[in-house]
């Protein structure tokens, strides 16, 4: 077998990856080397490959910085119009290869690094993800900020700098175990604190009335430490800022009030206030009401419109400040992704009116037309309901506001529609059954000026189901942003072989507007096209087969099919079909262990939330499958499967571009978007799907025949609940599913504890919303088409060289410039900024 060439060696033959020139080269060594002795106080006899890690991120970022200062130069002459994009989630991965990449510095610092007897690869691998986020949310925030960057928008992501993110995920015996993941443990080379611009958040306390107009005491203070990070645009100069918050006990804290003379306790009663910051809640679709969790929603809320007030109110020099409110819409756009930044609407109102003294009316239209909100899901419990009594506590004086809010906006549906009381109820802020909450959702539809799905599929859901009573209200409020994901970290950084192969036969011009790869349609039948694009898969899947023996230990065989499905473990995601269809193509191997059978290892990746025990008994079935599946000898290498151990950005990287088949198997009309599914397509996979999220859209640009589509659709799910789901007759009905089931069911899978997995067996049977079974004979049938078509490498390539060349719609590109014009209201640029070593005065 070949030893597939190492990414090094791949990118030294691609251009779009810089220009090595030699004094390029020569000057990044010496900032290495004066990194490596003055930065990290180290010489080369005792250095680390974290020390030599550190020397070359901080090489790195000293080629943002001029960028980054004179951007925000730039900003400040110009004063466009900002983007302020909020979220509690920024899945951002590594930063050392994007940023080589965006700045075009790739291969000079490879040059360099090789020519200090150092290998890239392995500096590469030192870096902590920066793992800020749960799944697609926070990685959807992520690809917006490189893509805003690169599209010249004077964009900010505001967000929480999380002490602890995303847990790393052990496997122990089959089950998930989870580790706090203390990413900031060596320093992050990327980030700046912001001391000077540390802002006060205030909590609890009560509201008094005065001739002023309300008035909030009596609080507990928290400090906001700001930590900004460079976002690099790809090739244009443009370096933004994410700005995130950690929080900070006032240095007076827990001394002036309560001090009995313990002042030991005072000092380490500090840390609950600083707990606010210290970890990400680990739920992916699913909300959970804590007191801890409100705290961090509205501690970044208050913290950022403070920055977002006093960077509206600073004028250039020379000009006066702005005292006044009425061009704030045309200078602010804040964009809440779902709705856990939702507390802005309230807050921004609190110091329109409190503060700022605005009337009530005007600060309302003003809030209105700053803000606009994404749904990201429609399961019903991931929606958040905050109790009314917490937010009482918490913050009092918001609620007041929201409450005053709700009344305007009941006041108004009353006088349309007099004797409808029903509708009233669905479409206040306020649910009142039970314990009375707030439905955050509605508060951001009421309060923004547009509201959008991310596919069409989901926002035709939102339109016509979850919020039709108020879309029939104001249909010209809502709006379809189908998600993208930026072809930078996508497939220049995770596909060095592909980006170039591409770059070779269209040019290079697609990574800035990804719409150009359907020039990719004119090579469908070129013979060394398909056959450069059938070695590249298998380079990159013979790579990955080496990290898997490494990793795993277990031998694969790199030509079997590699079938990924790799995103968060949830029953909506349907990770179970896969199983079944796993467990049935066993038995088929063992029933006729000479028929013939298309090789395949199977490969599922995925996080399950802490506490949610049923995906937690997903994982321990299927690493019970893999266990009886890897070690039959009958089965020898036809069939392989892997758990996938503590799936991330850096592990998506690796696997993504390695994968034959990409699973996207949601139930329809429960999966938002998915942008997993457009990384595989772009990466040379072809998919497997229902016709759920982006999924219908990608089967539109590519052409249905040219993805494996199966299953109900959204219609025939509806008239499934209208006339109930009984999984028992499927059970009886189809023998590969009543034999998967007795096997699961008597122990087979679990011989030391039979009864292990009867909660999931008794899911399945009586109480699956996802309909499982309903699919499962349509699912197997597709997978058949599958084997087929796998089996003629040369048709099976060309439908993948179809599928990348309809790619082009999926980039985060595309999506933001659609933002920007429809919601925004600015305009993507091309302009350059002058880098920083060309005198600034004649460019601007």
């Amino acid at each position: 077998m070949a030893t597939p060439l190492t990414d090094q060696e791949k990118r030294k033959q691609i251009s779009i990856r810089g220009i090595v020139g030699v004094e390029n080269v020569a000057e990044l060594k010496k900032g290495f080397n004066r990194h490596l002795h003055f930065t990290l106080v180290k010489d080369r006899n005792i250095a680390t490959t974290r020390d030599y890690y550190f020397a070359l991120a901080h090489t790195v970022r000293d080629h943002l910085v001029g960028r980054w200062i004179r951007t925000q130069q730039f900003y400040y002459e110009a004063d466009p119009k900002r983007v302020y994009y909020l979220s509690l989630e920024f899945y951002m991965g590594r930063a050392l290869q994007n940023t080589m990449i965006n700045l075009g510095l790739q291969n000079a610092c490879d040059e360099a690094i090789y020519q200090l007897g150092l290998d890239m690869e392995e500096l590469e691998e030192v870096e902590e993800d920066a793992g800020l986020g749960n799944g697609g949310l926070g990685r959807l925030a992520a690809c917006f900020l490189d893509s805003m960057a690169t599209l010249g928008l004077a964009a900010y992501g505001y967000g929480i700098r999380y002490e602890y993110g995303i847990f790393n995920q052990k496997i122990r015996d089959g089950w998930q175990v989870e580790e706090a993941d203390d990413w900031l443990r060596h320093g992050n080379p990327w980030e700046k604190a912001r001391p000077e611009y540390m802002l006060p958040v205030h909590f609890y306390g009560h509201v008094e009335e005065t001739r002023d107009g309300p008035k909030w005491v009596n609080t507990q203070v928290v400090l906001a430490m700001p930590y900004d990070t460079p976002i690099p645009g790809y090739m244009n100069n443009t370096v933004n800022t994410m700005r995130l918050w950690s929080a900070r006990a006032p240095n007076d804290f827990n001394l002036k009030d309560f001090n009995v003379g313990d002042y030991i306790q005072a000092v380490l009663d500090r840390n609950l206030a600083e707990n606010i910051s210290r970890v990400l809640y680990p739920n992916d679709n699913f909300f959970e009401g804590k007191e801890l969790r409100l705290k961090q929603e509205y501690f970044v809320v208050a913290a950022t419109l403070q920055d977002i007030i006093r960077r509206y109110k600073t004028t250039k020099k020379g000009v006066p400040g702005r005292t006044c409110f009425e061009s704030f819409p045309d200078k602010v756009a804040i964009q809440l992704n779902d709705t856990h930044p939702a507390m802005a609407i309230p807050e921004l109102m609190r110091i329109f009116v409190d503060i700022e003294k605005l009337k009530w009316e005007t600060a309302w239209d003003l809030t209105r037309r700053t803000f606009a909100y994404t749904n990201h899901t429609i399961l019903p419990e991931a929606l958040e309901r905050w109790p009314v009594e917490l937010l009482e506590k918490l913050l009092p004086r918001h609620l007041q506001i929201i409450y005053q809010i709700n009344q305007a906006h009941l006041d108004k549906i009353a006088a349309l529609f007099p004797k409808d009381m029903d509708k009233l109820r669905r479409m206040s802020l306020i649910e009142e059954d039970g314990c009375k909450r707030v439905n955050m959702a509605h508060l951001c539809i009421v309060g923004s000026h547009a509201v959008n799905g991310v596919a069409e599929i989901h926002s035709n859901i939102i339109k016509t189901k979850i919020f039709k009573d108020f879309s029939d209200l104001e249909p010209g409020k809502f709006q379809n942003k189908t998600n993208g994901i930026t072809p930078r970290r996508w497939l220049l950084l995770c596909n060095p072989g592909l980006a170039e192969l591409i770059a070779e036969v269209i040019g290079e011009d697609y990574v800035k507007d990804l719409s150009q790869l359907k020039k990719l349609n004119d090579f469908v039948d070129d013979v060394a096209f398909i056959r450069d694009v059938s070695k590249v898969k298998q380079d990159n899947k013979l790579k990955f087969a080496q990290y898997l023996e490494k990793e795993y230990r277990v031998k694969i065989n790199p030509s079997s099919m590699f079938d990924v499905h790799v995103k968060r473990i949830h029953e909506y995601k349907r990770q179970l079909l896969n199983c079944l269809h796993i467990i049935a193509m066993y038995n088929r191997i063992r029933k006729n262990p000479s028929a013939p059978f298309v090789p395949r290892t199977v490969i599922i990746g995925g996080k399950a939330a802490p506490g949610y025990h049923m995906a937690k008994m997903i994982i321990k079935l299927i690493t019970s499958v893999a266990d009886v599946v890897n070690t039959d000898p009958v089965v020898g290498n036809k069939l392989k499967v892997i758990f996938l151990e503590n799936y991330r950005v850096s592990l998506a990287e690796k696997v993504i571009p390695a994968t034959d088949l990409s699973q996207q198997i949601s139930t329809a009309g429960t999966e938002a978007s998915g942008t997993g599914n457009m990384k595989f397509m772009l990466n040379g996979a072809l998919t497997i799907g229902t016709m759920d999220g982006a999924n219908v859209e990608m089967a539109e640009e590519a052409g249905e025949e040219n993805l494996f589509i199966f299953g109900m659709r959204v219609e025939d799910v509806a008239e499934m609940d209208k006339k109930g789901y009984d999984a028992m007759l499927y059970y009886k009905k189809i023998p590969e599913l009543k034999e998967v089931m007795d096997q699961i069911a008597s122990g087979f899978f679990s011989p030391k504890n039979p009864e292990l997995f009867k909660d999931l067996t008794n899911m399945l049977f009586k109480h699956d919303r996802f309909k499982v079974f309903a699919d499962f004979e349509d699912y197997l049938k597709s997978q058949e088409k599958v084997n087929n078509l796998f089996q003629n490498p040369v048709e099976w390539t060309k439908m993948v060289i179809k599928n990348i060349a309809a790619t082009g719609k999926f980039s985060s590109d595309r999506t933001i410039a659609e933002y920007a014009t429809e919601v925004w209201g600015v305009k993507p640029t091309d302009l350059k900024i002058p880098p920083p070593n060309e005198n600034r005065i004649n460019q601007l």
